[in-house]
């Protein structure tokens, strides 16, 4: 559950960094890494920042990341257990 007295997150994508970042104000506070190739995005690993646990950032950020992903029309290999096990509980973003 995400921190309602604080800022709201934010999902950017940093394709520089090959990766997507979820803001709380100005800090990062979790990032879902890939690749991209040819149409095709590969999430490799996901991470939240122990002091931003507990919150569901990583959920904030799954679904962000998918959400841009299909936007882009972008087909979707989720090797990261975290957005696979994500995904398999919001069959919605089933590659």
């Amino acid at each position: 559950m995400t921190d309602v007295a604080g800022p709201a997150p934010v999902v950017v994508d940093r394709p520089e960094r090959s990766r997507f970042e979820v803001l709380v104000g100005d800090e990062v506070a979790g990032r879902a890494f890939y690749t991209l190739d040819d149409g095709l995005i590969v999430f490799t690993h996901t991470e939240v920042d122990d002091r931003f646990g507990g919150r569901g950032l990583g959920g904030v950020l799954a679904r962000g990341a998918l959400d841009a992903a299909r936007a882009r029309g972008l087909r979707v290999r989720p090797d990261c257990p975290f957005i696979r096990s994500w995904i398999e509980k919001h069959p919605e973003y089933s590659p």
